[in-house]
């Protein structure tokens, strides 16, 4: 078994993380952004330019990402459904964007209204009007294991998405068990079919912790030669059309699995932990994160 010397943590907690916690005003998302650009991470998933009747804790992105103190080594990037979202971002500055579909037929119509091809479809001038930009684009994957109304995703089919993802242009495939029920051999046979078909370099993955297996699954894919890994600190957030659906993987517990299985992150563990603190005092709650309330005492 041959671990990743490196790997690059994708930090979602201003975005997945927020959209789906409690409003909180626009000079505390960039506190918060700027106190996570202090910690060595190099990609922060600063907001989303959807609409605001759907998702009203992003209806400042723009503000944010404008107000947020640059650092010359983070990519700030935003979530854009559309061409409508793509200009806002662009107006922003994000310096990536990233698009989202699912594995799952009936996910796709309750998340973004549409079949799964016809969102793949919208995505092809978004793509081609960042890309005229030299705007990367990285793609997400949703319900890569089951789908709250359709059951398992046969690998095959994450496999067929993830291609097309790529093929519609963009840099990297981000692999998300939306709800947070895969276990490790499921992992494996995911990842395998997926591996068979596009490069591990551009696989990132994104686990939920709702059954308290999105570390042992992590494990699973770094053990497969995946170095990407999304994930929110404090384990904010959850999905909002996952009944059920825990927040992200903890950012503060995947820096310590790396650091015990020497990985190197380049991220300050202390200070995420404390970025985690000082948001969910904002948020009044307590961190979902069993490094970080351990490191508290």
């Amino acid at each position: 078994m041959t671990l990743p010397s490196h790997v690059k943590i994708v930090e979602m907690g201003a975005r997945d993380g927020l959209q789906n916690e409690a409003l909180i005003n626009t000079e505390n998302k960039v506190n918060f952004i700027n106190q996570l650009s202090a910690t060595g991470l190099t990609h922060i998933e600063a907001g989303s330019f959807v609409s605001p009747k759907w998702v009203p804790q992003m209806a400042d992105s723009k503000q944010v990402m404008e107000k947020v103190i640059r650092r010359p080594n983070v990519i700030y990037s935003a979530l854009t459904p559309n061409l409508q979202g793509l200009e806002q971002a662009i107006e922003a500055g994000a310096d990536q964007i990233a698009i989202f579909t699912s594995c799952s037929e009936s996910f796709s119509q309750k998340n973004i209204n549409c079949t799964l091809m016809e969102s793949l479809e919208r995505f092809i001038p978004v793509v081609e009007r960042a890309s005229s930009l030299d705007i990367p684009v990285r793609g997400y994957l949703s319900c890569v294991i089951d789908c709250p109304y359709d059951g398992a995703t046969p690998p095959e089919q994450v496999a067929e998405i993830a291609t097309l993802l790529l093929d519609v242009g963009c840099i990297e495939v981000s692999l998300g068990d939306t709800i947070g029920t895969g276990t490790p051999i499921r992992v494996q046979q995911m990842l395998s079919a997926v591996q068979q078909v596009i490069p591990t370099q551009q696989i990132a993955v994104h686990f939920h912790d709702t059954w308290g297996q999105a570390l042992a699954n992590i494990y699973q894919a770094l053990k497969m030669g995946i170095n990407v890994i999304d994930s929110s600190v404090a384990g904010l957030g959850g999905c909002p059309y996952a009944k059920g659906a825990s927040g992200n993987v903890a950012t503060e517990d995947v820096l310590y699995l790396c650091r015990e299985l020497g990985i190197e992150t380049g991220v300050d563990l202390d200070k995420v932990a404390q970025a985690g603190w000082d948001i969910c005092k904002v948020l009044n709650k307590e961190p979902n994160s069993k490094v970080s309330m351990a490191m508290r005492g």
